[in-house]
């Protein structure tokens, strides 16, 4: 069994447990509406969710910017903020209007 995520508009819609087998068979629509994702980053680098964009070009699923100010890392396809996180211990929460971290 694998995850295959169904795309429209390059936009994920669902996540399914299936065989390949059970896809081709168009049960579920059109076999090309579907592209399979992992939990391991190993297929497409990023485990599919509802919401994510499938870049067909790049053959990756990207999650949705958490915020306007982070920027896509090109190597994971994983949003990133502009400042790193603090590593102290503490909580931190990120504050969009400063475009910074700020201790919970």
């Amino acid at each position: 069994m694998n995850y295959f995520a169904e795309i429209k508009n390059g936009i994920v819609q669902r996540v399914i447990v299936a065989n390949q087998d059970f896809i081709d068979s168009g049960s579920v629509g059109d076999p090309e509406m579907w592209v399979q994702t992992s939990y391991s980053g190993g297929v497409r680098k990023n485990f599919a969710g509802i919401g994510y964009v499938y870049d067909k070009e790049r053959d990756v699923f990207i999650p949705p910017q958490p915020y306007f100010s982070w920027n896509l890392n090109e190597n994971t396809c994983q949003w990133e903020p502009p400042v790193k996180m603090p590593t102290d211990g503490k909580m931190y929460a990120w504050n969009e209007k400063i475009k910074n971290w700020v201790k919970q």
